[in-house]
């Protein structure tokens, strides 16, 4: 944390239950790189996310120095090459490794993330279509995982990497979505490996203190969706 009333070297602007969010955390965690975190007020986007990031006008944004860099994956890959020797990779250093890490990692934020909103009553659908969409998604991951992790305790080996800061970061929300609809999602019988990594992802100390508790996220969500129909 910065001190004597100056800006810390990297700041994170984000909201504490943004799964984005959370997942740029978790990277910073895992280089041991220290960080002041901005929490953007709920409802409203701050002066300083609109200079920051002009352009998506969308939470996280990575401050270096003052420097902005937004989007959450281009975050996680600019932490991992900017603090290289700190920790361990992130990201493998085989490109056709880093290539398919890359493509599930965007095929999660495509498939489950809009589901989970559906599910939530935030946006528009069906949602015994969402949790279809999602079940379809955590098989093709329950096989991509044997694949990438090689027998090992995570989709990175033996340490986390780039795929399971991605999928990790929405485990929180898996939780609160089951009960906030009432549907079993991380179903140990359907997918023994995801289950498994699971408990491991939110057991590791680069997680612990950012993953957001259940009970809580469900409240976030029951009062941001009171504020959805509101505003319709």
């Amino acid at each position: 944390m910065a001190s004597n009333g100056e800006a810390a070297a990297v700041q994170v602007i984000a909201g504490w239950a943004c799964p984005y969010a959370i997942r740029v955390f978790a990277a910073l965690k895992l280089k041991g790189v220290e960080y002041e975190f901005l929490q953007e007020p709920a409802g409203r986007k701050s002066e300083l996310l609109l200079k920051s990031n002009p352009v998506y006008k969308k939470i996280p944004v990575l401050l270096h120095h003052g420097t902005p860099i937004c989007e959450s994956m281009i975050i996680i890959q600019y932490i991992d090459e900017v603090w290289a020797s700190s920790g361990t990779a992130i990201l493998p250093a085989e490109p056709y490794a880093r290539a398919v890490e890359r493509f599930w990692a965007q095929y999660v934020d495509d498939k489950i993330a809009p589901a989970f909103l559906v599910l939530r009553g935030l946006t528009k659908g069906d949602k015994d279509e969402a949790a279809a969409q999602v079940s379809t998604a955590l098989q093709h991951l329950e096989e991509a995982f044997v694949k990438c992790s090689q027998g090992k305790h995570y989709f990175g080996g033996d340490n986390i990497g780039f795929l399971d800061l991605v999928l990790g970061s929405h485990l929180g929300w898996f939780k609160a979505v089951e009960k906030i609809a009432g549907i079993k999602v991380l179903d140990e019988a359907k997918y023994p490996e995801i289950t498994a990594w699971a408990d491991r992802f939110c057991a590791h100390h680069a997680v612990k203190e950012v993953m957001p508790e259940t009970n809580r996220l469900v409240e976030f969500s029951a009062n941001s969706a009171v504020k959805a129909k509101a505003s319709n």
